[in-house]
């Protein structure tokens, strides 16, 4: 199984990388990028065929580790 980790700040924490993107792209003339916000993805490549135990292991591991709960917020997929 695989699982697929998109992390990203919550609304309203400060994201300088995503406006320093924003900015960046205003000057290459892509003027209708409003805002941008950053995030990350992680792939996890698992060794169990249990999609709930999978589920369960990968948000644990979110909550004590890939993300920081206070400020980021987390989405899992996981596929076969």
């Amino acid at each position: 199984m695989k699982a697929i980790i998109h992390i990203e700040l919550k609304p309203g924490v400060l994201d300088p990388q995503g406006r320093t993107i924003a900015r960046s792209l205003a000057h290459l003339g892509f003027g209708d990028v409003k805002g941008a916000r950053q995030g990350k993805t992680i792939e996890l490549d698992l060794n169990t065929e249990d999609k709930k135990i999978a589920q369960a292991q990968v948000k644990e591991m979110c909550e004590q580790l890939l993300a920081n709960t206070v400020i980021e917020n987390y989405h899992i997929k996981i596929t076969e």
